[in-house]
């Protein structure tokens, strides 16, 4: 089935890509070889983040912004990540963005794929990263991941997106003093959307004195735009800056250090998560378990120091490598 479904990715097939996503989603054990297979052929890519708060108009834009790709003197080819909040209560999702997408879920350069959070903070949700593989293994120019929208604490999507791009919009009370505790600096772009409405330049020149004010410097000042998503003006310059960002990071190390600090990542969560997964195993098949349980909630045991216990092994395992390193 790996050899088949890998095959079929490579190949284009838009059924073989949308099984591999499910897998991915789903957590399936069958999903590990195929990311393992087409991790080779990933790296292609660039990877563009839209976020922003509820209301600004991410999926218009995200939208337009896929249209001015497709149409555009050298067309790319696009794939699109839109994240949806799962309801805490139903654990359902509504995964509205395609139909705010109508104008290209028939183009066959395009594939979009919505996905719920699960009850993932930070405005993405745990399969992204993988899906992105997929889609660049599929052979995507460009990959725009819409987050939720959550607020000032989205900032997941900076580890994983070359260029991101913050969007707000004029007339959401005080938007600055809501984003800029949180996300204010991650953008590589800022967008000022929905700019036919009153107020729009003044977001611009708030924003604009944000960046004159702050205490990091860089050789790329995030550029402030104006757009109207839904009638696609201030498309065609939000284009041209993100081309221009791409090339920035190409000339630099910019884009080498963002991949370099997303594989560590990647790997260290992978760990996480392996150890993570037979600890549980081992602590459903411990029938002391829930005499342990029953002990800390009657303040005979404390939490802590059986946490040790358990994980006295990799502490070990930690003294003789460190040995091993220093004698080296």
């Amino acid at each position: 089935m790996t050899d088949e479904l890998v095959a079929g990715v490579l190949a284009g097939q838009r059924r073989a890509i949308a099984r591999a996503i499910s897998l991915v989603e789903n957590n399936r054990a069958e999903a590990r070889p195929v990311l393992a297979a087409l991790h080779p052929h990933t790296g292609r890519a660039h990877i563009v983040g839209v976020t922003g708060p509820p209301g600004s108009g991410k999926s218009t834009l995200v939208n337009a912004l896929a249209l001015h790709f497709r149409h555009s003197s050298s067309p790319q080819t696009v794939g699109i990540i839109a994240v949806d909040p799962t309801s805490p209560f139903t654990g359902g999702a509504l995964l509205g963005d395609r139909l705010r997408m109508q104008d290209i879920t028939s183009d066959e350069g395009v594939f979009v794929r919505s996905m719920a959070t699960r009850g993932t903070l930070g405005g993405l949700t745990k399969a992204t990263a993988d899906t992105i593989k997929i889609l660049d293994a599929f052979g995507k120019d460009f990959i725009i991941i819409e987050t939720v929208g959550v607020g000032q604490d989205e900032v997941d999507i900076v580890k994983t997106a070359d260029t991101t791009i913050l969007i707000s919009v004029p007339g959401l009370g005080d938007d600055i003093q809501a984003l800029k505790a949180g996300i204010m600096e991650i953008a590589d772009i800022f967008v000022v959307n929905k700019a036919d409405r009153e107020g729009a330049d003044r977001v611009v020149t708030e924003l604009s004195l944000m960046l004159d004010l702050s205490p990091v410097k860089s050789a790329w000042r995030p550029p402030v735009l104006k757009t109207v998503g839904t009638l696609g003006e201030g498309i065609s310059e939000l284009a041209e800056k993100i081309l221009a960002h791409r090339k920035f990071l190409e000339e630099g190390e910019g884009l080498l250090k963002k991949r370099n600090s997303r594989a560590r990542e990647e790997i260290i969560d992978l760990i996480e998560k392996e150890i993570s997964k037979y600890i549980h195993k081992m602590l459903k098949y411990d029938v002391s378990f829930d005499e342990v349980i029953e002990k800390v909630v009657a303040r005979e045991k404390d939490p802590y120091s059986y946490a040790q216990t358990i994980t006295e092994p990799f502490a070990k395992y930690y003294q003789i490598y460190k040995i091993d390193k220093k004698g080296v």
